[in-house]
């Protein structure tokens, strides 16, 4: 399943994945910021598994842990780092990052990438160009704007256009996806069972279960086989995080366990 082919365009949002965390509509936070990834990593790092979104708007924009320079920048910045990651603990999507991150830090730019695309709609728009580019391509600026307008449905002006292509190839160069500071080229990243457990997660929240999960457009972002997203899953439940059992043509993934809420909120 591509990004392209799911309904991802705001008009038709599954209640689902609504009540997960993710974000549609016309607007994104690919307008004006990238994924922000030293920011959340630092923030994560300052604040406790328990913080609260109070806690997290105190540290940013009261406690000033980023160091930003001035005070609106400050509150700007958590806004922003709000859109992408939700940062409250009554958020599901949120409530999955802070565990998984919490235990596999070579992971966290995958798990941060899976976030933001699950809460920026403009960042999903670009997924389709960058991961159907092959391993050492260039990518090409006026690509990712014809795909950003194909999936926008030509809403966007040409200079929003712009800023939305370059903040994304930004982000997709901060996940490891791509590589280079002015020509980028695609690199496939080596996902681990952090990461495969957010997508196989977020897989869920589109009503997707068992071996279906291993091909969302989700595990699409993980660059990796069937074989090693199945071996991922196996790992996955060996820590702790997810239900699986693989045997003959038998595949059943079950993530739902990977919210630390998911009883309390199903009761």
């Amino acid at each position: 399943m591509s990004f392209t082919h799911l309904k991802w365009d705001g008009s038709t949002p599954e209640p689902h994945q609504v009540r997960a965390g993710f974000r549609f509509g016309d607007r994104g936070t690919h307008t004006s910021r990238t994924m922000m990834l030293a920011e959340l990593s630092d923030l994560l790092a300052e604040t406790g598994p328990d913080a609260t979104r109070e806690d997290f708007r105190a540290a940013v924009v009261d406690d000033n842990v980023l160091g930003k320079q001035t005070y609106s920048n400050r509150r700007l910045t958590f806004q922003r780092l709000s859109e992408l990651y939700g940062l409250d603990p009554a958020v599901p999507i949120y409530r999955v990052l802070r565990r998984v991150w919490d235990i596999d830090r070579p992971g966290r730019p995958l798990m941060a990438i899976l976030c933001a695309l699950a809460r920026d709609p403009l960042l999903r728009s670009s997924a389709a160009v960058v991961l159907s580019m092959t391993s050492g391509a260039e990518l090409s600026r006026s690509e990712m704007i014809r795909g950003l307008q194909t999936e926008t449905g030509g809403r966007l002006k040409e200079s929003i256009l712009d800023k939305v292509a370059r903040n994304a190839g930004s982000s997709w160069t901060q996940s490891g996806h791509l590589t280079g500071r002015v020509r980028k080229k695609r690199q496939l990243v080596s996902p681990t069972v952090g990461p495969a457990s957010l997508a196989y997660w977020l897989g869920g929240t589109q009503g997707l279960a068992g071996s279906s999960l291993l091909d969302s457009a989700w595990a699409r972002v993980l660059d990796a086989t069937r074989p090693r997203l199945v071996d991922l899953a196996l790992s996955a439940r060996q820590a702790g995080l997810i239900h699986a059992v693989v045997g003959g043509d038998v595949i059943e993934i079950d993530p739902r366990m990977l919210d630390p809420m998911a009883e309390e909120m199903r009761a």
